[in-house]
């Protein structure tokens, strides 16, 4: 070997480690850029309490095993959120019809129901009317009224609560209370706080 190859050789020996090291800097810095990032999953958050869907002047009607016309809910606007299953609806007017074919009227303000729309809760000048009727045996039912700022009505076990101040009227006779259950299955209502009543007079035949 020449004595020019000999010096070229030295001289490359002496750089070729600072090279690898390079090359092999280089190599690792390519592998870590080109590796994916594990990210372990997240627990969900969450969900969010807004609307999914809005309806505006719509009418909602649900029916028996029958067939037979069970509910009917109308509004100017509804919202419905998934994460309770509620609707909110402005200008809220139900109605809904018992196994007897009684007919029951709702209207409010607003209104917050269920899915089902069997559970409504009515704020803003609530008023629940259960309208006359005759019964199997023939006796006549008066109009039943109820009403106050807040109205919990139970549609499938025709219940009617309110915490709140309500006036209650049963054909001509009315009452007023702070608080109100009002069973309908049971006929028993029970007045809560300060009660008022005046009773229509009774005339002997």
């Amino acid at each position: 070997m020449s004595l020019v190859l000999r010096s070229a050789w030295a001289r490359l020996s002496l750089y070729l480690p600072v090279v690898l090291m390079g090359l092999l800097a280089l190599s690792t810095y390519w592998l870590v850029r080109s590796t994916p990032v594990f990210v372990p999953p997240q627990a969900p958050g969450p969900a969010r309490h807004e609307p999914d869907y809005a309806m505006q002047r719509f009418s909602i009607r649900t029916f028996d095993d029958s067939g037979r016309l069970k509910t009917q809910v109308l509004g100017s606007e509804a919202r419905h959120y998934p994460d309770s299953d509620t609707l909110e609806i402005d200008a809220v007017r139900i109605r809904s019809f018992d196994v007897s074919g009684r007919l029951t009227t709702a209207s409010a303000e607003r209104a917050l129901a269920n899915g089902d729309v069997s559970e409504v809760q009515l704020s803003g000048h609530a008023r629940v009317v259960k309208e006359a009727a005759v019964d199997a045996t023939g006796r006549e039912l008066s109009q039943l009224t109820y009403q106050g700022e807040f109205l919990h009505a139970f549609v499938d076990s025709e219940r009617v609560k309110s915490h709140l101040p309500v006036e209650l009227t049963f054909g001509k006779d009315r009452f007023t209370a702070d608080a109100m259950d009002y069973d309908n299955l049971d006929r028993v209502i029970t007045l809560k706080g300060r009660v008022r009543g005046v009773l229509s007079a009774i005339r002997k035949p």
